[in-house]
């Protein structure tokens, strides 16, 4: 699967340079679009409901890009280590740093606003509970969605349909990924948070037409950006976008047959989740594409590698599935 890996290394590295620029972007860009409605000094730390510490607002811009400058580069040698990307490390901890600076640096702005002194900021008790569980939901989300974990490999024969033996069970899985449609997903979440953000610390209205596209059209890109099929025992297992969900299933009885062939955008109509006289085709990358035909005579095909040996292990379930004595 060496394409298939190479495309998602490429696609993650653009999301991640994606949410990395625009936390930086948000971290600097808030305060200084505030600054007219700000003191000088601004409080930047509280003992309880009061504020103890400040800093200038110049200073208050730069601290947390620089922290977040710190939290990138963590990420990026984590990467590099074996099996770094595999562990999940890197998109987790971009995930949650990126959410917990952001967040923290809307509360001192939303807690200065319109502020004639520093000593006067507003609490920010309810935003610090906030922060830290979106902080760490944002991480769980990325580990799920970015480890990979093992999977059992065996030595499995080329052909149209394969021999398995009595009392094994083959498995086979193949991933693909769309770059460009993950660094478009990751521009567009980035543009949701920077419509919300400016108006959870009272800067702006809340931009409900800007907003409502963005924050949908993020995630639906996102599911259709990546792809993972898996054939094993129970049949066809189609998951979409880094979790898996939501999922289309076939079983042995439910297909015809399958077969691996050539695909372009196109043929399918464009990129992604399309529909057209073809049948439907998940389509990420043009080439190779693992197509099941049903018994109702629809076809769905994925573009994925690998796809004459997924073809030819669902082409062996389906045909001892046929040949199993219905009661």
């Amino acid at each position: 699967m060496g394409r298939s890996a190479n495309e998602a290394r490429r696609g993650g590295r653009w999301a991640a340079a994606a949410w990395s620029a625009g936390v930086s972007a948000l971290l600097v860009g808030l305060p200084w679009l505030a600054r007219h409605r700000m003191p000088d000094q601004v409080a930047t730390h509280w003992s309880g409901s009061h504020p103890d510490d400040s800093m200038t607002l110049t200073a208050a811009a730069l601290f947390p890009a620089g922290v977040w400058l710190l939290v990138v580069l963590g990420a990026a040698v984590a990467h590099r280590f074996p099996g770094g990307r595999a562990s999940g490390v890197p998109g987790t901890l971009l995930a949650s740093g990126g959410v917990l600076l952001t967040g923290a640096q809307a509360s001192i702005v939303h807690s200065n606003l319109d502020r004639s002194r520093w000593q006067d900021a507003a609490p920010v008790d309810v935003w610090v509970v906030a922060i830290v569980v979106g902080a760490a939901v944002a991480g769980l989300l990325a580990w799920f969605a970015t480890r990979r974990p093992g999977t059992a490999a065996g030595s499995q024969p080329r052909g149209p349909v394969m021999t398995i033996p009595a009392g094994e069970q083959l498995i086979w899985l193949s991933r693909t990924s769309n770059p460009w449609l993950q660094l478009l997903a990751a521009v567009l979440g980035t543009g949701a948070a920077g419509t919300a953000l400016p108006a959870a610390t009272g800067l702006t209205g809340l931009n409900w037409p800007l907003l409502v596209p963005l924050a949908l059209m993020a995630p639906a890109v996102l599911a259709c950006s990546s792809v993972q099929a898996r054939v094993t025992a129970t049949g066809l297992d189609i998951g979409f976008g880094p979790f898996g969900w939501p999922k289309r299933h076939w079983s042995p009885t439910d297909i015809e047959s399958a077969r691996a062939e050539d695909r372009t955008p196109a043929q399918a109509g464009g990129w992604g989740y399309r529909v057209n006289g073809l049948g439907t085709t998940v389509m990420l990358r043009r080439g190779a594409c693992l197509v099941v035909r049903t018994h109702q005579g629809a076809e769905f095909a994925v573009s994925v590698d690998d796809a004459e040996r997924g073809a030819a292990l669902l082409n062996s379930l389906t045909a001892k599935a046929s040949e199993t004595p219905t009661t």
